[in-house]
């Protein structure tokens, strides 16, 4: 294609597209997120240039100099800065500097003491100091230092070609120890994406877990066959467009997670370097085996060992099978050699399989079975000094019913699911150390058997807890997080590890919860939403490993859109747009008055509405083009899961820009 030259039209689909902004700004991003424990603004900013000196201890600890290392690698990457490290035993008279380090930082240790700072003690505590002549992050252990170093990553900003840090003084601490989100393993073309966002999204706003959902999608050498079946299972609910398969008698089956790795299997070498590339992050990556329940890919290959070998694809494994577990243990094993994890989350949530078709379980009932598993399984990775977590919705009877629970497929045949395990069962055949991801909190749903009472139902058992598909609605966090056993959270994705999926659903509950996570300082949920709106630019741009154009200093040069406007109200109220100058992140736009259409929704027979802009020349060869619109009315939006096969097709079509070049070339821009 020719790019000299083009023009942009515009074209609406289902909602009206018009150049403004929404009626209710956002705010200004903080400074620093997730909100630190103390933060206190000082007068004078930072200057960053190329006679700053980063400092470590003449012995250079790995520790620390990975610390001046990312740094600044972002200050050469981002803000065009090249600086030298430096090896010191005392802070240089005269010099400017950045000192970064953990209490066993010897110039550290002397660099507070001689300013009088009280030093950070708390777990992954740190202090962080920005003055005109120096910075210093002091870090009460290794954890702590780095989470200063995220803090002072976020508070670089870059203005008419100059790099500063806003003088602050900040002490910070968590408020609970396990920072999780739950995903999939990715597939070969979202691996950088997925270390991208390890390092400028989780480590950046303080996650420490990663919860890694793997099935058949590393190569298995002990199992091939279950890599062979793992395919064929992708490919044939990907072709056939379905969300999972269906039981005999079309039974309910559901969560077949077959975009995990986008369907793919990735090497050994490159799970072990994924989880090797998190742990210097200060994240812990914890596999999530699903086992019993959710076995998809065990059973491929494996029909005879599912306890209903007559499904189109069983999802429930027998275990009075002696072999079922030779077949177990050499999966387990064998993402533990690569992976080298502490902690294994083997699945056993629900129990969704139809009772009376189950054949071979020797008149045990479902819940005897699955506390055998679990036992089973437990005493396996315990022996190899792992700690196990696991699901906890079948421990709960309020939340699955006792005994069993009737159903109806959809052609009308009745059966019975299994419920949950009584009381006594839980105390009696569950290991109590044993982590339960609690993801039955949800108090609006209370008619469920859902809510707060099932945390004190954990707490009563024994066991500790964390929170799962965990989202900033959650009722009363000032009393849960505090109470025993809770040790934090996970928000959860359920669909493939991509921008699109995480960039489309899930920023809200990421960066919302995380905040719930470290700090104790928790903005109502409309000031979240506008604090996460006003985030999003940024986090995109990291997300997607490049800035725009003008986010680089490039000119912008407006394009005026005046002739192309189209003048009335066409049935839609339009006085939400503002009119006038609006200044948005060094851009400046004019939005004339008395609303700005460029195209609409279908026209109806009272309201003539515009279905597509003319062309609007632009006449050169630009870097890039910047779009200003608001949606006059909302439009559905739901989770990627819904669709695995298509993603996209989740979200409603508003609308698309057309960019047609000389060579008549159409370059499609969907909204």
């Amino acid at each position: 294609m020719k790019p000299s030259k083009s023009l942009l039209r515009a074209t609406a689909c289902l909602a009206l597209v018009s150049f403004g902004l929404a009626a209710v700004p956002a705010g200004p991003a903080p400074r620093i997120w997730p909100l630190p424990h103390k933060l206190e603004p000082l007068p004078v900013a930072f200057a960053v240039d190329e006679t700053v000196a980063l400092l470590v201890p003449p012995t250079r600890p790995a520790a620390d100099l990975s610390l001046v290392r990312m740094l600044g690698a972002d200050l050469s990457d981002r803000h065009g800065l090249a600086l030298k490290v430096e090896a010191v035993t005392r802070v240089p008279a005269g010099r400017r500097y950045i000192l970064m380090g953990a209490a066993d930082n010897p110039v550290v240790q002397a660099e507070v003491a001689r300013r009088g700072l009280v030093p950070p003690t708390a777990a992954e505590s740190y202090l962080l100091r920005v003055e005109a002549d120096s910075i210093l992050v002091a870090g009460a252990d290794a954890p702590g230092a780095f989470y200063g170093l995220q803090s002072l990553r976020q508070l670089l900003t870059r203005e008419g070609g100059r790099t500063s840090v806003p003088g602050v003084a900040v002490e910070d601490r968590p408020h609970l120890p396990f920072r999780a989100i739950r995903l999939y393993l990715p597939g070969h073309e979202n691996i950088a994406f997925f270390k991208r966002f390890l390092r400028d999204f989780m480590a950046l706003y303080k996650f420490n877990r990663v919860l890694l959902e793997v099935n058949a999608s590393m190569r298995l050498h002990r199992r091939p066959e279950l890599n062979a079946g793992w395919i064929d299972f992708a490919k044939d609910l990907y072709y056939t467009q379905r969300y999972n398969p269906r039981g005999p008698n079309q039974t309910y089956q559901n969560s077949a997670h077959h975009d995990t790795a986008d369907g793919e299997i990735l090497e050994q070498e490159q799970v072990a370097d994924l989880v090797e590339y998190a742990r210097r992050l200060h994240l812990e990556i914890i596999p999530e085996i699903p086992t019993f329940t959710h076995s998809y890919y065990l059973l491929t290959r494996h029909k005879h060992l599912a306890a209903i070998p007559d499904a189109e694809w069983p999802d429930v494994y027998l275990p009075t099978k002696p072999e079922v577990y030779d077949l177990v243990f050499d999966v387990l094993d064998e993402y533990i050699e690569v992976m080298r994890p502490r902690l294994v989350h083997i699945g056993h949530d629900e129990m969704f399989f139809p009772i009376e078709l189950v054949r071979g379980h020797e008149g045990k009932t479902m819940q005897e079975l699955f506390a055998y598993d679990v036992r089973k399984l437990h005493a396996h990775l315990s022996a190899k000094g792992l700690k196990v977590a696991m699901y906890g919705d079948h421990l709960i009877e309020a939340v699955r019913g006792e005994g069993r629970k009737p159903m109806k497929s959809s052609t009308g045949w009745a059966y019975h699911m299994p419920g949950a395990l009584t009381p006594q069962q839980v105390r009696d055949l569950i290991p109590k150390d044993i982590l339960i991801f609690n993801w039955f909190w949800i108090d609006a749903r209370a008619a469920e058997g859902r809510g707060e009472p099932n945390d004190i139902r954990l707490l009563d058992f024994g066991f500790q807890q964390s929170y799962m598909n965990f989202t900033p609605f959650i009722e009363n966090w000032g009393r849960r997080s505090v109470r025993s056993g809770v040790i934090g959270g996970s928000p959860a994705a359920w669909a493939a590890t991509n921008e699109y999926t995480f960039g489309k659903d899930m920023l809200v509950a990421f960066l919302g919860t995380v905040n719930l996570m470290w700090s104790t300082h928790w903005p109502d949920l409309p000031q979240l939403h506008r604090t996460v709106q006003d985030m999003v630019p940024a986090v995109r741009r990291n997300l997607r490993g490049r800035a725009a154009p003008s986010e680089d200093g490039d000119s912008a040069v407006p394009l005026d859109l005046t002739p192309h406007l189209s003048r009335g109200d066409f049935g839609v109220d339009l006085s939400g747009l503002r009119p006038g100058a609006i200044e948005s992140r060094g851009r400046r736009f004019l939005v004339p008055a008395g609303g700005a259409v460029m195209a609409a929704t279908a026209s109806d027979a009272k309201n003539a509405r515009p279905r597509a802009a003319g062309p609007v020349p632009v006449g050169a060869d630009v870097s890039s083009i910047v779009f200003l619109h608001a949606a006059a009315r909302g439009a559905a939006n739901d989770m990627s899961y819904r669709y695995i096969h298509n993603f996209p097709d989740t979200a409603d079509l508003l609308g698309w820009y057309e960019v047609v070049y000389q060579d008549d070339f159409v370059e499609t821009v969907p909204v």
